[in-house]
């Protein structure tokens, strides 16, 4: 009952085909090359669709199709990907953290919900989770 989509179902066009009922082919984005890979995954179209992605509230006609905007504050991507310590602290003080502050950090006033602590704050994922049920069980 729950479709999961990255980014590319984020754009007005690939969300709202998955609005009306359409599958949509999303791209898989490599983390280690910082670009689209040729791959794509099948999104079908479900009773509740969480779409995620740093820039999803930057476009006002996607931000009138959810239904519940959520912005999740966490700490700074740590994950490894493959790349030196070198060019993470470049790539962070030359794009990420300008990026983050000019484009992210100032769309979390559209999020009907903030999350704070990320995945670690146990009381606001129940709470999502009983609405995300909710929803599904008046959808039936």
């Amino acid at each position: 009952d729950i479709a999961t989509a990255s980014l590319c179902a984020a754009t007005a066009i690939g969300f709202g085909s998955l609005w009306l009922g359409k599958a949509i082919r999303c791209p898989v984005y490599s983390y280690a090359d910082h670009q689209r890979t040729s791959e794509t995954e099948l999104i079908r179209p479900s009773k509740v669709v969480i779409v995620e992605g740093i820039l999803i509230f930057q476009d006002p006609r996607l931000r009138e199709m959810l239904d519940i905007k959520i912005f999740v504050e966490t700490d700074a991507d740590v994950r490894d990907r493959g790349r030196t310590l070198e060019s993470v602290i470049t790539q962070y003080l030359t794009t990420v953290k300008p990026m983050h502050e000019q484009f992210v950090e100032p769309s979390r006033k559209y999020a009907d919900i903030i999350v704070l602590e990320g995945g670690h704050n146990l009381v606001a994922l129940d709470m999502i989770m009983q609405r995300i049920a909710s929803h599904i069980a008046s959808a039936d």
